[in-house]
């Protein structure tokens, strides 16, 4: 691992575990600023591996551990947390002493206590980090070099953590467009089960609702929706599978959430049966007003 003059880093061997939107947008972003020579990909789908080799994401397809890992000055762990703690149990054997490991879980708490478990000997080069840049599209086909052009990166570091390999981190994902912050993993999954992982659940029942409370067959009573159903439900095309992992990985903090968020379901419904339009209103213009103003910051206006 090279570091130039202007502090930006340069990656001989690069590896992948897990070569989906988020991993082959890492891998291209860095491939596209040119600051590294080799991409090695490992992962459970051959079809996928080969077709990130064909588009360039990678240049060679690793069929073990042992051979992805020799010479790697940077591991990426891009596979759904559900599957975290076996792959660190895998690679585990083979990871060489100034490899640095990082994950792009969107829980990071259970990701934590997995490296505890199977990377305890390699705590000072393990950075959990987590881009908040997904979208609904997945596997090789769906990856971008520009997805994390101004988006967020967040790092949750442990008290083992080299401040080099921190920094290394953070430069990479800098390379990548992102905007990187700190924070505890406590705060990030109780800040992501707010603004991500709530959505994903009340999105993907919604969907489900169509099914099962139409009188109709839902295809039909889909024909005649418009694009409010089409931006509420965009997200449910996301892997069910991560999802899942998702759900069950922060489901302390989700079950929190929801108690609160179905507080706010029963209050409305006590307004709309009571027919309190103001109450409705004062409601509507309360979640508007918010929406604007975010809408706003985040436009830079």
């Amino acid at each position: 691992m090279l570091v130039n003059n202007m502090q930006t880093p340069y990656l001989q061997k690069l590896v992948i575990i897990g070569v989906g939107l988020i991993g082959g947008s890492f891998a291209l972003a860095l491939r596209n600023a040119g600051l590294v020579k080799q991409i090695v990909g490992l992962g459970r789908s051959q079809e996928n591996m080969l077709r990130a080799r064909e588009l360039g994401i990678i240049d060679e397809i690793a069929n073990t551990p042992v051979a992805a890992l020799a010479g790697a000055d940077f591991v990426m762990l891009s596979t759904p947390v559900g599957q975290i703690h076996r792959v660190m149990a895998q690679i585990e054997p083979y990871l060489e002493k100034q490899t640095i490991v990082s994950d792009v879980g969107s829980t990071k708490q259970n990701v934590i206590d997995a490296a505890y478990s199977q990377l305890a000997n390699h705590l000072d080069r393990f950075i959990p980090a987590h881009p908040i840049a997904g979208t609904e599209f997945r596997g090789a086909e769906a990856a971008d070099p520009t997805l994390f052009n101004n988006k967020n990166l967040i790092i949750t570091p442990l008290k083992e953590n080299n401040g080099q390999a921190i920094n290394l981190v953070r430069a990479l994902w800098q390379s990548c467009g992102a905007k990187v912050s700190i924070m505890s993993a406590a705060q990030h999954d109780q800040i992501l089960a707010i603004v991500s992982h709530l959505p994903h659940m009340l999105a993907f029942t919604l969907m489900n609702h169509v099914q099962t409370c139409a009188d109709f067959d839902p295809n039909y009573v889909l024909s005649y929706a418009g694009s409010s159903l089409r931006d509420c439900t965009r997200i449910v095309a996301s892997s069910p599978e991560m999802w899942r992992d998702i759900c069950l990985a922060n489901r302390v903090q989700l079950l929190a959430e929801l108690e609160t968020y179905q507080k706010s379901l029963t209050e409305l419904r006590e307004q709309l049966a009571n027919q309190n339009g103001e109450a409705l209103l004062n409601l509507f213009k309360s979640a508007s007003d918010l929406k604007l103003q975010w809408s706003s910051n985040r436009d830079g206006g």
